[in-house]
């Protein structure tokens, strides 16, 4: 069973050892130096920073370490589940298979030094993964092109100490620590790492997890509204900053429902890829990203009866890394309707290993039914990004806070009514201070005046840790594409 607290307390412990690890790795192959300096220049030069090579690299060295480490904990939970067809990590010594699942992995290492005795622990988890990789439902999960822990590495020595930690047993009990096992698949706790894990992502980014009950509310009046007004089939929902996944998660489980009692002699795992065919999601954080797919891939792997990743259909995900207020086309411009195709044919100019450009063009490049989702709520400090936002958003004012764009974004990413005869539907969570402070000057008296809003919630009183306004509009009928 899964114990959250003791999970992230010592995940928390383990990181900057990684960290530390990784860097000190990075710094003494030549190679590995080389390909920090030139993605760091490559992103200055489009503008995607300003900050010293020091500090970017850092950051990107932290995302590589969680990277590595959420990797080990989405293999413990399969093989804990007993999803994969056998232990390859660890496992808990109380599982019910006849053979001790920690004993097994650990003559399965044993085997595969014997077969490469050059190599080291480092190479034994890049195998793994790379026997994952060839399950087409995980291949995503772990691409060679995008997931950060290929283009940096750990050392052996901190790859030992990843398999050394999951593979720990605790001496009272004779079990081990760290039991990913539960039997109904809950992948909630994986919120609990994502927003709290490296205190250094969580400001950099300002991650926070959306309340079950704010979460259930946005989508009472927007995913709700969407199906009564555009139907089922086709319908489209998209949270341009998805974080670890809870929006997208219970609108597939809404809507796999829907399609259940719309359809009850269809085949579940049919009725999953309609499900998912609706959600669609963006973040800049890499490993917020890796979350909500894993988390989408279980949910869809219940709810379609499936046991083992070996027999999983071949789900497609809608997700993609990225900058949702750089990335993808703009459908309004300062709310005045300038045609699309009056903006360049290719907004993307600049990718960062962990972004897909393709899929980003795809999903950033129509329109959505429902738009929702608790956008950072953070002034940027890093001076090329805050004016690149800038550029893009009329309604950047002065020192303003992310919430201002990214409410623009939101709006301009709903469908308009001129193309569906019905306006899509807005909903988020956001920061209250452009109600009271001067960089909310613009998106209060130019802007949301031509939006049609329907509530407008203030809950800074209320006990909703680190927010300030409920905010949502179900009719943004004034947008033009």
């Amino acid at each position: 069973m899964i114990n959250r607290s003791a999970l992230l307390k010592d995940l928390q412990r383990e990181l900057p050892k990684i960290e530390k690890d990784i860097l000190a790795y990075s710094e003494s192959r030549e190679d590995l130096t080389a390909h920090l300096q030139d993605e760091y220049k490559k992103a200055k030069e489009a503008g995607r920073t300003a900050e010293h090579f020091v500090s970017w690299r850092e950051a990107q060295i932290t995302q590589a370490a969680v990277s590595w480490i959420l990797t080990c904990v989405f293999v413990r939970f399969l093989e804990d589940n007993d999803l994969l067809a056998e232990p390859v990590l660890s496992g808990p010594v109380s599982n019910q298979r006849d053979e001790n699942p920690l004993q097994f992995a650990k003559e399965r290492m044993v085997a595969y030094f014997n077969e490469n005795p050059t190599h080291e622990e480092r190479e034994y988890l890049f195998s793994l993964f790379e026997q994952l990789e060839k399950f087409l439902v995980i291949a995503e999960l772990l691409d060679h092109r995008h997931n950060p822990l290929w283009q940096i590495p750990v050392s052996a020595d901190g790859a030992k100490r990843l398999i050394d930690f999951f593979q720990k047993i605790d001496a009272a009990s004779g079990e081990i620590v760290h039991d990913f096992t539960d039997t109904e698949w809950d992948t909630r706790f994986l919120g609990d790492l994502y927003q709290e894990l490296s205190e250094s992502v969580r400001k950099r980014y300002a991650l926070l997890q959306t309340p079950e009950f704010v979460e259930s509310f946005i989508l009472d009046y927007t995913l709700d509204k969407a199906k009564d007004t555009f139907g089922l089939k086709g319908l489209r929902l998209i949270d341009p900053t998805c974080g670890s996944g809870h929006f997208l998660l219970t609108t597939f489980q809404r809507v796999f429902d829907d399609w259940v009692r719309r359809e009850p002699g269809e085949n579940n795992r049919v009725l999953a890829q309609r499900a998912l065919d609706v959600v669609h999601g963006v973040d800049i954080n890499p490993y917020a990203i890796a979350i909500c797919r894993f988390r989408l891939l279980v949910a869809a792997m219940k709810v379609a009866g499936t046991t083992k990743v070996k027999d999983a259909p071949d789900f497609h995900f809608n997700l993609a890394c990225g900058d949702s207020l750089l990335h993808g086309r703009r459908f309004e411009w300062q709310g005045q309707g300038i045609q699309t195709d009056l903006i360049e044919e290719d907004p993307i100019k600049h990718v960062l290993e962990v972004e897909d450009k393709e899929k980003l063009l795809k999903i950033l490049g129509q329109q959505y039914h429902v738009v929702v989702g608790n956008p950072p709520y953070i002034t940027v400090k890093d001076k090329a990004l805050r004016a690149a936002y800038k550029a893009k958003y009329a309604t950047c004012f002065r020192e303003y806070s992310l919430g201002v764009p990214f409410t623009e974004r939101f709006f301009d990413l709903a469908l308009n009514q001129k193309d569906e005869g019905q306006a899509g539907f807005v909903g988020m969570i956001t920061t209250n201070s452009f109600m009271k402070r001067e960089f909310g000057k613009l998106l209060v008296g130019k802007y949301l005046p031509n939006k049609d809003l329907t509530h407008v919630v203030d809950t800074s009183g209320a006990l909703i840790p680190g927010h300030g306004t409920l905010f949502w509009s179900t009719k943004p009928d004034t947008i033009i594409c």
